[in-house]
C-alpha cells in the first residue's frame, strides 16, 4: 500500500482530533470518553488504495462516523466514492481482484467482497461502495423517487438528501479530513436532532426514524424538525406496515431510552395515528397509591426504560432483548377496558387478561413473529404473578412455579414484572427493592425450570413397555402422568415408572 495514499490513522483518531470535540461529548447514561480508537480494517484500507489510485475520492459516510463520535465501534464503514464514474470505479475494483457485487448498480450501489493477506492470515470484508446520487421525489410515500447517481457531485450536495445532520458526517479516507457541511459534530454535542435540508419532507418514514434515533442516542429533536414531522402525517398511511414496524422494533431493541423515542411519536402525532394502543394509555388514571408517578403512560414509558436497561445489564440476545421491552410496553394494555372508581380508589381488575386482545393486535401491526408474539401475549397476561407468589410464598406449592414456567419463560417473566415494579415512583420502588423476582428466579433454579419449561418424563414408549396399547386411553395416561410430574409425584424416570404401574394396578 502507498503511503502518500494512506495514512495510519482511525476514524476514532481523526475525529478526536476535532478541535476537542468528540471529548465534550456527553449524552444521557454514556461515560467518557466517548470515542473508539478501533482501527480500519486492512481490506477497507487496501480499498481505499484501489479507489485513490484509479482517481476516485473514497468518503466513510452515515452511521459510521455518527457511532464514532459517540464511542461505538462501527460495525461497517459505507464508502461514497466521488470523482469517478461507476464503470471507471468498477473496472479499477475487478482489475484489483475484488468480487465486485452490483446489488443497487443503477443507483449507483455495490458490494465490494475485499480479501487482504495479513500476518495473521486472510482477513475478508463485504464493503458497501457507492456513488453520490440525486434522489427526485415523483409520487408519494416512501418509495416514490427516482434515483440517479451522480460521481461529482459536491459532498454538501450529497449530504442535503440525507435524513439528520448527524447522519451527514464524511470522513475522507485518503487525507483524514473530516466533511461537516451541515453541523452534525454540533448538533450531537448539543444532544439535537435535526433535520438536514427540505429534502426530509419528502420521506414519510423519516418521521419513524427520528423517534428511533431520539431513543438510542438520547437525543431531543429540533422544534423545526418536528413541526415537519407533523407536516407529514397524511403521507403515514402509504408507508408498508413492515417498515413501520420495522422501525419501531428498533427504538425498541437499539434504544437505550425507549421512552424519549416514544415522546417523540406521540409529539408528531404517529401515536395518534398508528397505534391506538398507545393512546388509549394517553390520560388513563391509576391509584395515586400504587402509582404516584401518574397516568398509564407514564408508568409506561418508565417501564421501558427499565425493561431496555435490564436487557443491556444482562446481555440478552437481540431476540429475548425485543420480547423484553415489547412485554413492557404492552403489559398495561389492559388497563384502559379495565379502570374504574371503586369505592373511592381507582382499579384495573383483570387487566392483565385483558391486555391480550389489544396486544395481539399491536404486535400484528409490528409483524412481530406467531412464535414471539405468543411468548408476549404470555408474558403480558402473567407480568403481576411473580409478586402475587411471592406474597403467598410461605403456602404457594411448587406445581405453581412449574406451571407459570409452562405458560411462559420465568427469566423473561422475572425482568419484566422488575421494569413494571420500578416503573413508578413509590418509595420501594426508589429504593430498587424487589424481592419478588429473585425469589421467584432462585424457586426456579431449584425446581430446574429457570431455563426450560418442564418436559413430561413419561413417554408412549413406557406406557407401550408396559403393556398398553395406543389409543384414546394412551393419551388420557399421559396427560395424567404430566399433571402429577407437575405437582410433585415424581422427578426421574424410576418415579415416572412406578406411578405409571400404580397407575395400570388401580386401573385393572
Amino acid at each position: 500500500m502507498s503511503s502518500t495514499l494512506w495514512r495510519p490513522s482511525t476514524i476514532g483518531a481523526i475525529l478526536r482530533a476535532m478541535k476537542g470535540t468528540a471529548h465534550r461529548l456527553d449524552l444521557p447514561g454514556r461515560a467518557a470518553p466517548l470515542v473508539t480508537s478501533a482501527p480500519l480494517s486492512a481490506p477497507l484500507a487496501h480499498l481505499v488504495d484501489i479507489i485513490v489510485t484509479a482517481g476516485g475520492r473514497p468518503i466513510a459516510v452515515g452511521g459510521a462516523i455518527r457511532d464514532s463520535l459517540l464511542g461505538h465501534t462501527p460495525k461497517d464503514v459505507d464508502v461514497e466514492v466521488y470523482g469517478l464514474p461507476l464503470e471507471a470505479l468498477e473496472a479499477a475494483l475487478g482489475a484489483a481482484g475484488f468480487a465486485v457485487h452490483a446489488v443497487g448498480r443503477s443507483f449507483g450501489v455495490l458490494k465490494v467482497d475485499v480479501v487482504v493477506a495479513t500476518d495473521d492470515g486472510d482477513e475478508r470484508e463485504v464493503i458497501d461502495v457507492a456513488l453520490p446520487r440525486i434522489e427526485s421525489k415523483v409520487g408519494r410515500g416512501h418509495k416514490g423517487f427516482v434515483v440517479q447517481s451522480d460521481p461529482f457531485m459536491a459532498f454538501d450536495t450529497a449530504a442535503a438528501r440525507r435524513d439528520f445532520t448527524i447522519n451527514a458526517i464524511g470522513v475522507d479516507l485518503q487525507t483524514g479530513e473530516v466533511l461537516d457541511p451541515w453541523g452534525g459534530v454540533a448538533d450531537l454535542e448539543r444532544g439535537v436532532l435535526r433535520h438536514v435540508s427540505d429534502a426530509f419532507d419528502e420521506d414519510p418514514l423519516r418521521v419513524l426514524r427520528a423517534a428511533q434515533f431520539a431513543a438510542r442516542f438520547a437525543l431531543v429533536v429540533d422544534d423545526d424538525t418536528v413541526e415537519r414531522c407533523r407536516a407529514l402525517q397524511g403521507e403515514l398511511s402509504t408507508l408498508a406496515p413492515e417498515r413501520i414496524g420495522e422501525e419501531l422494533k428498533k427504538l425498541l431493541l437499539k434504544g437505550v431510552w425507549p421512552s424519549m423515542g416514544l415522546q417523540v411519536l406521540r409529539s408528531v402525532g404517529v401515536v395518534e395515528a398508528l397505534f391506538p394502543e398507545l393512546k388509549a394509555l394517553m390520560g388513563c388514571p391509576q391509584e395515586p397509591e400504587w402509582h404516584p408517578e401518574g397516568d398509564v403512560w407514564v408508568h409506561t414509558l418508565m417501564v421501558v426504560d427499565e425493561a431496555a436497561r435490564q436487557a443491556r445489564v444482562d446481555g440478552l440476545s437481540a431476540r429475548e432483548h425485543l420480547l423484553t421491552v415489547l412485554a413492557a410496553l404492552c403489559h398495561d394494555f389492559g388497563k384502559p377496558a379495565t379502570t374504574e372508581l371503586s369505592d373511592g380508589r381507582i382499579r384495573s381488575r383483570d387487566h392483565e387478561s385483558q391486555g391480550e386482545g389489544p396486544t395481539r393486535t399491536f404486535c400484528a401491526r409490528l409483524g412481530i413473529a406467531t412464535d414471539d408474539v405468543e411468548v408476549v401475549v404470555g408474558l403480558v397476561r402473567d407480568h403481576l404473578k411473580p409478586f402475587m407468589l411471592w406474597k403467598e410464598r410461605d403456602t404457594i406449592s411448587d406445581a405453581a412455579i412449574r406451571r407459570l414456567a409452562l405458560r411462559v419463560p420465568v427469566p423473561l417473566l422475572c425482568r419484566v414484572a422488575t421494569a413494571d415494579h420500578f416503573g413508578r415512583t413509590t418509595p420501594d420502588a426508589l429504593r430498587r427493592d424487589d424481592p419478588a423476582g429473585p425469589w421467584l428466579m432462585q424457586k426456579a433454579r431449584d425446581l430446574a425450570v429457570a431455563d426450560t419449561a418442564p418436559k413430561p418424563i413419561l413417554q408412549g414408549r413406557d406406557l407401550q413397555a408396559c403393556g398398553l396399547s395406543p389409543g384414546k386411553a394412551f393419551g388420557v395416561v399421559l396427560k395424567d402422568a404430566f399433571e402429577a410430574q407437575l405437582d410433585g409425584a415424581f422427578a426421574d424416570h424410576a418415579g415416572a415408572l412406578t406411578w405409571l404401574r400404580t397407575r395400570i394396578g388401580g386401573a385393572t
